[in-house]
C-alpha cells in the first residue's frame, strides 16, 4: 500500500514539508484509542532471538532509526510501535537553531537517495529533554549531539558537554556527531588531536555520573584508511564504547541522477542506496583492522533485509536506517527482523 499509493503522493511534495506533515499525521493517528496496539501487532516482531545485549543495554531488536528523522524527540514512542528496537534522536545542539536556508532536502529518485544540508536544525537540548521525560514505551533512545553553528571549534567541547548534561537523565546512550558535512568546519573535529581531546572531556564528564552512559562516535564515510586507523586508535585511547558508521557522504560518483540536476541541488550530504557499498566497506575495515575490539552500529543505504544482513555480516552489531524508511515504508523494520530470524 505504501509504495503503490502513499509514496507517489508524498513524493509529489517538497521533502521537508511532507516530512512535517507525516509527523503530525502519525501523532494524530496514534491518539485514536486502540490504534497504537494495532500498529504494534502489525509491525512489531517480538522474539527473544532478536534481542541484542550491548553497552549494558538490551535492544529488543537490532534495527534502529538513525538520527535526523526524529530530530526533536517528538515521535520516538510511535516509531517504536512501528517495529524499531531503538530510535536515535537529534542531532541536538545546546541552543535551538534554524539550520541552513531552504530548500535543504532533495530526493534523488533515480538513485533512491536523498541529499540534505539541514544544518542541525532543532529546538535545542532542553526542549528535547522535556519531551523525553514523557517517554511511555521501552524503546531504547540514543541522543545524537553536536555543536551550534556559531560556536567556534575551539569551544566545541563546551557545546557537547552541555548537551550531555541536559540529555543524560533521559537517553540511554550518546552519539558524538562530528561528521555532518552541513555545519561549517565541523568535520575538522574528526582530526586525531581535536577528536581525542573532545572525547576525553565527554568521557571524563560521564565518569562523574552515578551511572555512565555508553558513548559512541559517528564518523563520515569519506575518511581514508589512514584516518580510519586513527579512529581505531582514538577509540582505544579514550575508552569510548563504539562507533556509528557512517554519516552521509559528500561524494557524488556513479549516480544515475543527471549532473546538471546535481549542480542545481548543490552541497549537502548524500544518503540512501548510493552510500550502501562504502558504508559496508568502512564497517568491515573497522571490524577487521581492530580485531572486533568495539561494537559498530551500521548505517548507510539499508533499503532491504539483504542490505541490513550485509552490514551485520560485515561486523555491525546493530543497524540503523533513515532514507530506506522513506523509500520503503513503515514495514521495513518488520521485514528486516523477520529475515534475521530466518537466518538464526
Amino acid at each position: 500500500m505504501y509504495k503503490l499509493l502513499l509514496k507517489p503522493i508524498f513524493f509529489f511534495f517538497d521533502p521537508e514539508k511532507i516530512h512535517h506533515f507525516v509527523f503530525a499525521s502519525i501523532k494524530l493517528f496514534f491518539r485514536i484509542p486502540g490504534l497504537e496496539a494495532i500498529c504494534r501487532s502489525i509491525y512489531l516482531v517480538k522474539n527473544p532471538k532478536l534481542e541484542v545485549k550491548l553497552f549494558g543495554l538490551t535492544f529488543p531488536n537490532p534495527v534502529g532509526l538513525a538520527a535526523g528523522f526524529d530530530k526533536d524527540a517528538k515521535l520516538f514512542d510511535e516509531l517504536g510501535a512501528l517495529g524499531f528496537g531503538f530510535v536515535e534522536i537529534g542531532t541536538i545542539t545546546p541552543l535551538a537553531q534554524a539550520g541552513n536556508d531552504k530548500p535543504r532536502m532533495f530526493r534523488l529518485k533515480a538513485d533512491e537517495g536523498l541529499i540534505n544540508r539541514m544544518g542541525f536544525n532543532n529546538q535545542g537540548a532542553f526542549a528535547a529533554a522535556e519531551r523525553l521525560k514523557k517517554r511511555k514505551s521501552n524503546v531504547v533512545i540514543g541522543g545524537n549531539i553536536g555543536k551550534n553553528k556559531t560556536t567556534p571549534n575551539e569551544n566545541a567541547a563546551d557545546d557537547y558537554e552541555k548537551c550531555f548534561e541536559t540529555l543524560y537523565p533521559v537517553v540511554d546512550y550518546f552519539v558524538v556527531n562530528v561528521s555532518s558535512p552541513n555545519t561549517p568546519d565541523l568535520r575538522a573535529l574528526q582530526d586525531k588531536g581535536p577528536l581525542t581531546d573532545l572525547l576525553m572531556r565527554i568521557k571524563k564528564l560521564n565518569n562523574t555520573k552515578p551511572k555512565s552512559r555508553p558513548i559512541l562516535l559517528k564518523i563520515a564515510p569519506d575518511l581514508t584508511d589512514g584516518q580510519l586507523d586513527d579512529i581505531i586508535e582514538i577509540v582505544k585511547i579514550t575508552g569510548i564504547d563504539g562507533v556509528v558508521a557512517t554519516n552521509t557522504t559528500i561524494a557524488r560518483e556513479q549516480l544515475h541522477t543527471p549532473s546538471h540536476l546535481l549542480q542545481q541541488i548543490g552541497a549537502g550530504g548524500l544518503s540512501g542506496k548510493p552510500l550502501a557499498k562504502r558504508a559496508t566497506e568502512v564497517i568491515q575495515y573497522l571490524s577487521e583492522k581492530s580485531g572486533k575490539a568495539f561494537p559498530i552500529i551500521g548505517v548507510g543505504g539499508i533499503h532491504s533485509p539483504e542490505d541490513a544482513i550485509e552490514k551485520l555480516n560485515a561486523g555491525a552489531s546493530l543497524v540503523q536506517l533513515y532514507t530506506g524508511f522513506i523509500y520503503e515504508g513503515p514495514a521495513i523494520a518488520k521485514k528486516i527482523n523477520k529475515a534475521i530470524l530466518r537466518g538464526k
